[in-house]
């Protein structure tokens, strides 16, 4: 027992040792990097100046677009962000020296970060459109007839002076929902982190896109349904039915055209880019100190405040939901599996099973687990109306399904081939040998590397935020995106992520004890 302990102790504290090394390596490289980085010249005045720069855009978005004409010339470098919140956050870091965005979520992301500008120079102008299937023209003419009613009524002008209004008249001129019957839903995707188009707040998905889309279906006289995803998950949504309208400040460009039919324009807008006051040599005029937050007020910030812990709940209960049933089916696939596998290893019977088992194999453990989770939400699923849940459920099932049976066929072939001997000997047929005789001893020895499946299961379900499921990590990110504070929401899901494994760990272990008690009796 001290001989244990001593080597636990050695081994700590060499890892301890390791960790101190690289947190000094990472120290010298940033320093070296930040030291290289203060010696170029990174002023940034207007677009001519983008030549030689890291420009930072959202994967998908017009600036996106515009931005790849830089990447193609070769004259600059573009770092894509799945969501604006992240491309600013790094630029704050000074991991990028610009942002190119349209100009209201770049006013809403400059309001609340000292640190950060926009140009005067504006980059492109464009035109916001409502889009629909392609060949869906009965759809798109009820949205326009609707469209050009509401303007002409004065309704998207007050929408618009709600939010980006004078500060007197921002919040004064809310939308109201009608009272009409309504027959049928009106599916709405949109990507909820572009404010002030569309955004999450006190847990609803609000905004001007939301509210002209409310608007509209007060006209048609359905109701709105909000699908919240990835902004380039918006077009194949509307492509594969599981949305029937793309509201997300969308620009109608050639390339998009191509895949979806656009709405009349119900707003113009431009491109701006954003850079850290820093890089700049545009004096700041009358800048104020910025405050600096204690880590009470940061706790107080990322969770009490709007009740932003709500979003952490929400997808832990998600997260749970989805491991837990996708764990069960994993084990039940995955057994299946397994014993056709083995039945035909020791028979050679059952071929035409085995076969179709190792192509799902093959297929499942050759292809990344987000392309599965895609496949099935805008392939399989594409005309259903199912539960993201339940996708989730089905496509991280299927997942793990694959490993589970290898864990347990491996498990199997551990046994001693003399216990189906003993088996069969007193009279046992195969069925009865393999669940009385050959499966409890296997599970023994398949437990640690269940356990090991299991864990990455969980961690693998972070992903569901692709389809627009609010999981864990999902709710870490919302909190991130409106508070642009990635420490805190970062440790907290992670730290949750290390609770669940550490219990899941630990229930694993007393399940070994047990059984190695049961054994020497």
């Amino acid at each position: 027992m001290v001989n244990t302990r001593r080597s636990t102790r050695a081994f700590a504290g060499f890892l301890a040792l390791i960790m101190l090394a690289v947190w000094l390596t990472m120290m010298c490289f940033t320093t070296a990097v930040s030291a290289a980085e203060g010696e170029k010249n990174s002023t940034i005045n207007g677009a001519d100046d983008l030549v030689g720069k890291t420009i930072g855009v959202q994967l998908g978005t017009t600036g996106d677009i515009f931005a790849t004409d830089y990447e193609k010339d070769g004259t600059a470098r573009i770092e894509r962000y799945n969501k604006a919140a992240d491309a600013v956050q790094a630029l704050k870091q000074k991991k990028i020296d610009c942002v190119i965005i349209d100009e209201q979520p770049a006013l809403s992301f400059t309001a609340v970060n000292d640190d950060i500008k926009i140009l005067e120079e504006e980059f492109a102008v464009e035109e916001y459109a409502l889009c629909v299937k392609k060949g869906n023209s009965e759809l798109l003419q009820k949205i326009n007839d609707a469209l050009k009613k509401i303007k002409a009524d004065g309704t998207v002008d007050k929408i618009n002076t709600n939010y980006i209004g004078t500060d007197e008249e921002k919040g004064t001129m809310p939308y109201q929902k009608k009272d009409v019957k309504r027959t049928g839903d009106l599916v709405v995707a949109t990507n909820a982190e572009f404010p002030p188009y569309e955004y999450i707040e006190n847990n609803q998905i609000v905004g001007i896109d939301m509210d002209i889309m409310q608007a509209i279906c007060d006209e048609l006289q359905m109701n709105l349904v909000i699908e919240n995803m990835a902004f380039d998950s918006i077009l194949p949504a509307i492509q594969s039915g599981k949305a029937s309208v793309g509201a997300a400040g969308m620009t109608v460009t050639e390339d998009r055209k191509k895949n979806a039919d656009f709405s009349d324009s119900y707003t113009t807008t431009k491109q701006v880019i954003i850079i850290n006051k820093g890089t700049s040599a545009i004096s700041d005029g009358n800048k104020e100190n910025r405050k600096t937050l204690s880590f009470t007020d940061k706790l107080r910030q990322n969770f009490i405040d709007d009740n932003r812990w709500q979003y952490i709940l929400s997808g832990l209960g998600n997260t749970i939901l989805i491991t837990i049933f996708a764990i069960v089916i994993g084990l039940v696939i995955g057994t299946l599996v397994a014993i056709v596998r083995t039945v035909h290893d020791q028979n050679h019977k059952l071929k035409i099973l085995n076969f179709l088992c190792k192509i799902y194999l093959a297929v499942i453990r050759g292809t990344p687990a987000m392309i599965q989770l895609l496949i099935i939400y805008y392939v399989i699923f594409a005309s259903v109306n199912v539960n993201k849940v339940l996708v989730a459920v089905v496509a991280f099932g299927l997942n793990s399904g694959a490993y589970v049976a290898e864990v347990i066929r491996s498990g199997i072939n551990a046994v001693d081939k003399g216990q189906f001997e003993a088996g069969r000997c007193l009279g046992l047929n195969y069925r009865q040998t393999m669940f009385s005789i050959v499966m409890p001893q296997a599970f023994k020895n398949m437990l640690p590397a269940l356990c090991n499946e299991f864990i990455s299961l969980l961690k693998e379900t972070a992903i569901s935020g692709y389809i627009g499921l609010q999981d864990l990590t999902k709710g870490g990110d919302i909190i991130r995106s409106q508070t642009f504070e990635a420490f805190i929401p970062l440790v907290a899901v992670a730290l949750i992520y290390l609770v669940m494994v550490l219990l899941l760990s630990y229930g694993v272990s007393r399940l070994e004890r047990r059984l190695k008690q049961n054994e020497s009796r």
